[in-house]
């Protein structure tokens, strides 16, 4: 599984920012989607998850309400749409994937496959 991650770039506070993740290497419909950041001096941090299947999403309460994981199946691409964006939400953003994985599974060590980071920096 090849994962690619762009979209990443400066915002405002209360600015949106949508970040895309193509799929490619193997059918999607067994995978779980999952997106993290991590701030410099910080673990890294899960964001939401999305299983490609049902369409079941989970978010980390921290973005929940601000943050969706929309997708376009044709494309086997998945998004976060970051909303109302905060200073906080300042980190690289990664998106991952694992086959037949939970969505409440917050650790990054659950999931076997990883795109580049793509740094979000909002300014206050």
């Amino acid at each position: 599984v090849q994962l690619q991650a762009s979209g990443g770039g400066l915002v405002q506070a209360g600015g949106s920012l949508r970040l895309s993740c193509a799929v490619s290497g193997r059918t999607v419909s067994s995978l779980t989607m999952g997106w993290f950041r991590q701030a410099p001096g910080k673990e890294r941090e899960f964001v939401a998850a999305n299983r490609w299947t049902g369409g079941a999403t989970y978010y980390a309460d921290s973005v929940k309400g601000r943050f969706t994981v929309p997708r376009d199946n044709a494309k086997n691409t998945v998004f976060l749409q970051m909303n109302s964006l905060k200073p906080d939400d300042t980190a690289v953003y990664y998106c991952a994937a694992v086959t037949y994985g939970s969505i409440s599974n917050t650790v990054a060590s659950a999931y076997d496959y990883w795109g580049q980071g793509t740094q979000v920096t909002v300014s206050s």
